[in-house]
């Protein structure tokens, strides 16, 4: 009988880690190198990397991307610093696309059951050929017993000119190479629990933007975090969205700062949203870690 007890605690306890609110955040850490390269030379100094894990630990995401990640040693550097902190990531995920200076990574609390990263994809521009620069990161996660949803990370062109092609027809070529992957886990399972989420450079009335959230019955829902700082007015407009403070970069060629970082969700996914707990959060000196912002959305793992 003592043994069934202590068995059932053990079996308990492992359903208990899953409980609660199911928190998924995504930040570009802006060149988060550990050795200079070429084109990169910028170290990322102690300072800044210390910010950075001073933000993670603010939010306590279980799912986190990461966008700008440096080699792999330069991850696990920083999965192993937030595991002394009381963090601890036990599954990860690092992608590498055509850029092999930064990279799309995946820090997760709960298990990965499937890997489909997409490093090779490429795209017709004027006559050339292009590879989508940093890939795209395709996970599935158990987040909780009986619910798994599916994660695909991006970091689309940045607004930087290229002297190659414009660089917004890149990024749309990009966002369309995205969004077939979206409309790939449509087909497979209409009811998918999915997120799309990461650093997409571009503002939400752009053909790129449109692109990935798509349209008609499985349009992607923009979560869109904000401060938490007691703005809960609405738009006087009522077509627009609310005036609250929701911008994730700082752009310092032009001194602007825009919502360029977004977590997007399935309608399957769209009834465990959590509004409530979806935000960015609001660190002093925040700019020491990175030119972004992190994004954080909430959900209930709760089969609704």
């Amino acid at each position: 009988m003592i043994r069934r007890f202590a068995l059932l605690t053990v079996l308990l306890a492992g359903l208990n880690a899953f409980a609660g609110t199911l928190r998924i955040a995504a930040y570009n850490v802006e060149n988060y190198l550990d050795q200079p390269t070429e084109s990169r030379p910028q170290v990322k100094s102690g300072e800044a990397q210390a910010k950075i894990r001073e933000t993670i630990l603010a939010i306590k995401p279980d799912v986190l991307t990461l966008e700008e990640m440096g080699t792999t040693n330069a991850l696990l550097e920083l999965r192993a610093a937030l595991k002394g902190d009381g963090l601890d990531f036990p599954y990860w995920e690092q992608v590498a696309g055509a850029d092999t200076n930064i990279h799309i990574a995946v820090l997760s609390r709960y298990p990965i059951l499937a890997r489909h990263p997409h490093t090779d994809e490429s795209y017709l521009l004027d006559g050339r050929r292009f590879r989508v620069s940093r890939g795209f990161a395709e996970i599935e996660i158990r987040a909780a017993p009986g619910f798994t949803f599916t994660l695909i990370a991006a970091h689309l062109k940045s607004r930087r000119p290229s002297p190659e092609a414009d660089e917004a027809e890149q990024r749309l070529q990009e966002a369309i190479i995205l969004r077939a992957l979206v409309d790939e886990q449509f087909r497979a399972n209409p009811d998918v629990n999915l997120v799309v989420l990461g650093d997409f450079n571009d503002v939400k009335s752009s053909d790129t933007i449109r692109e990935v959230i798509g349209r008609g019955r499985f349009k992607l829902t923009d979560t869109r975090p904000a401060e938490r700082n007691g703005d809960t007015a609405p738009n006087p407009v009522p077509r627009n969205a609310p005036r609250n403070v929701c911008w994730t970069h700082y752009y310092g060629l032009e001194d602007t700062y825009s919502r360029i970082d977004y977590i997007l969700v399935s309608p399957a996914m769209t009834r465990n949203w959590l509004p409530n707990e979806t935000y960015i959060p609001t660190i002093p000196n925040w700019g020491l870690g990175s030119d972004h912002r992190p994004v954080v959305a909430g959900f209930t793992t709760d089969l609704k």
